[in-house]
């Protein structure tokens, strides 16, 4: 865990002129925008990278060079000398000490955003009105009205890809789980259980990581957004969310080695509606020392799934005595291709499906009203008044 250095960070991407030019055009951008015609398949896509941490490292970067055709021109980390060090790891030529100069290169075709979420809404209004491309790494914005704000950006320019990286892992069960409830495997869904907890102990010695702040995550927390964006796709939008949270850890270390205040609940209880009525319990914690971790159970009229926390899934019918598994074989299953499908989509190639901003704007939606409920008391509906 990264210890996080706050002044310096906003020091670097959210001071200067540049940046102030930027607070003021994610209103109405005075920035003259770059028309760039339509890229022909055979075309070189150029992208730069704002901000570079361990997973745009270790992750991104690969995926994008792994992709004929697409060429990494640029990188604005924290710093120049930052910029340099990825630069220099990976052999791309140009380094930037900030990203409005990165976003000034017209050379650049398209854009990785890959800074904590507070940044998101900014560079990509501002990626926009310079005419690049946009691949944003999830969470997808601090709220749910800076998701709308992306999202109302992204519809004026048709002509540029947006694009979200996928918050959730569960690409090797998507498929089979898609094809069993259409099937109506389970009947009609009637109840849902989806439990997503750490089997450790509280850690009340922990360093401040920017996931406990919610000036640099907003009201993201845990892997709620992540897990809601799964159920999406199996069963989904919810509309009236309940919520309980508690922060068992209230004061983590900072860069200075000092107690500071966590802003972000460690512990989750979420209910929600589905479309036909159907309850779902949501339970969420990273506090949950030697618990039996990650667990689905669907249950339904006629049927339940189970998925246990190697993602094994077994299943079983009325009449029934057991659960049984249920093959799920690799060459059926999703698999994560971000960087590809988006040189796809700005090539005109294909659609994008993993993953869309008005899917990110919707789990930005339910996050908040999570946030809102737990804080009221009161249920909360959706899709939020924006």
């Amino acid at each position: 865990m990264t210890t996080l250095d706050r002044r310096h960070f906003v020091s670097v991407l959210g001071a200067g002129p540049l940046a102030d030019a930027a607070y003021a055009g994610a209103s109405g951008s005075s920035v003259q925008p770059q028309r760039r015609r339509s890229r022909r398949a055979q075309e070189v896509v150029r992208v730069g990278i704002i901000g570079a941490g361990a997973n745009v490292q270790d992750v991104h970067i690969p995926g994008l060079r792994g992709v004929p055709g697409c060429e990494i021109l640029a990188v604005a980390n924290r710093s120049l000398s930052s910029s340099r060090a990825v630069t220099e790891r990976f052999g791309i030529p140009r380094p930037y000490a900030h990203w409005g100069e990165l976003l000034d290169d017209e050379d650049i075709d398209a854009v990785l955003i890959g800074t904590w979420p507070y940044m998101h809404r900014t560079l990509t209004l501002e990626a926009l009105a310079r005419g690049k491309h946009v691949l944003c790494q999830a969470r997808m914005a601090n709220n749910a009205r800076e998701a709308h704000d992306m999202l109302e950006a992204s519809r004026r320019e048709p002509d540029l890809v947006c694009q979200l990286v996928p918050t959730s892992t569960s690409y090797v069960i998507d498929n089979v789980l898609k094809r069993l409830i259409g099937e109506g495997a389970v009947g009609e869904v009637l109840s849902v259980e989806i439990q997503r907890v750490g089997r450790a102990f509280p850690d009340f010695q922990g360093e401040l990581d920017w996931r406990h702040d919610i000036e640099f995550s907003g009201y993201n927390a845990l892997n709620v957004g992540s897990t809601y964006e799964s159920m999406m796709r199996w069963l989904g939008r919810g509309s009236r969310v309940v919520a309980m949270a508690k922060t068992h850890v209230p004061y983590r270390r900072n860069a200075a080695g000092q107690p500071a205040s966590v802003g972000i609940p460690d512990h989750f209880d979420i209910l929600y509606e589905l479309a036909n009525g159907a309850q779902v319990h949501m339970r969420m914690s990273e506090t949950c020392g030697l618990s039996s971790g990650n667990q689905t159970w669907i249950h339904g009229s006629e049927g339940t799934i189970h998925v246990d926390a190697s993602q094994s899934i077994s299943a079983g019918r009325r009449g029934d005595s057991r659960l049984s598994p249920v093959a799920n074989p690799p060459g059926s299953q999703a698999r994560y291709r971000v960087e590809e499908e988006f040189v796809n989509a700005i090539r005109g190639e294909e659609e994008v499906s993993q993953l869309t901003f008005e899917a990110g704007a919707h789990y930005m939606e339910f996050t908040e009203a999570v946030h809102l409920s737990a804080r009221s008391g009161q249920a909360v509906h959706l899709p939020l008044a924006m």
